[in-house]
């Protein structure tokens, strides 16, 4: 038996970024529906119930050993590096020698396949394997509730900075997305496309405001920035470039890239996605 015909669910998942926002919630998830999870990061953080290894994208040397009996893999690009394909297709070219099967890519609803940044990895994939699956989820739930720089200016100044003007989100909850990941990484048969992850609804960053302030009883408001100015704050977390980026993503925002809504998660999981409201009131009480 070749590793290609590999039992699904018998053999390793590895997770990249297993402390991360939505890595964690996929090894957990993996972990509690039986499969054998390897936590990769930098720091080899442990992770209940999985083997922690040490991994780093920069770093060559840590990709053989993370690859180790591993059969499939979770991918979570290198953070705020505006060219990730120099680093991630080496590292797919080793995974695809060492006999992994199904690739799943984390990417975003604001990047279709060969577009900026992931988008050129998005578009390499199906190349490198026969089971495969792109996950773009809309802009997450949790960057309001954990420690993006929106939760941070929540709890310390009460606002949201932007410039999204009114356009509105399909916001996602990072447990939704954990949940899609595990059924492409884990079902009979993969997903072999690319998959728009949203929320129930589209909301606008003044509606965010206005659920956290009914959730909490502490007062929020989202406050309207320019392109300019919105890139000249990010620069102060990020590099120019992908600071550009990210304003840019903010202005498709306001002309109305991201005000839609898809059926994924209810189809993939048998469940409906869970709300903003849901989350606000589960993560910032």
């Amino acid at each position: 038996m070749t590793r290609g015909d590999t039992i699904l669910g018998t053999d390793t998942t590895l997770v990249i970024g297993a402390t991360g926002t939505t890595g964690s919630r996929t090894a957990a998830q993996l972990i509690a529906a039986g499969h054998r999870v390897k936590a990769a990061s930098r720091h080899a953080t442990p992770v209940p119930g999985a083997e922690p290894v040490p991994f780093n994208w920069y770093d060559p040397a840590t990709f053989g050993d993370v690859l180790d009996g591993v059969g499939r893999v979770y991918l979570i690009p290198p953070v705020a590096d505006s060219d990730p394909e120099s680093v991630m297709l080496p590292f797919l070219h080793q995974a695809h020698a060492a006999g992994v099967h199904r690739a799943v890519l984390l990417s975003s609803s604001a990047i279709p396949e060969g577009g900026l940044a992931v988008g050129t990895v998005h578009q390499a994939l199906p190349d490198l394997f026969n089971q495969w699956a792109v996950l773009r989820p809309s802009w997450f739930m949790q960057n309001f509730t954990g420690t993006h720089v929106h939760a941070l200016s929540i709890r310390e100044h009460g606002t949201i900075l932007t410039a999204t003007g009114h356009g509105r989100v399909g916001f996602v909850d990072a447990e939704d997305i954990a949940a899609v990941a595990v059924h492409a990484l884990t079902d009979e048969h993969a997903p072999n496309t690319d998959l728009v992850l949203t929320g129930p609804e589209a909301l606008s960053y003044d509606d965010i405001a206005t659920i956290i302030t009914e959730v909490t009883g502490r007062p929020v408001v989202h406050h309207h920035l320019t392109y300019e100015q919105m890139r000249d704050r990010l620069t102060a977390e990020v590099p120019l470039e992908f600071a550009a980026i990210l304003a840019g993503m903010d202005r498709a925002i306001a002309e109305g890239a991201e005000d839609r809504t898809t059926d994924t998660v209810q189809r993939l999981t048998g469940r409906p996605p869970h709300s903003f409201r849901e989350v606000a009131e589960r993560e910032t009480r």
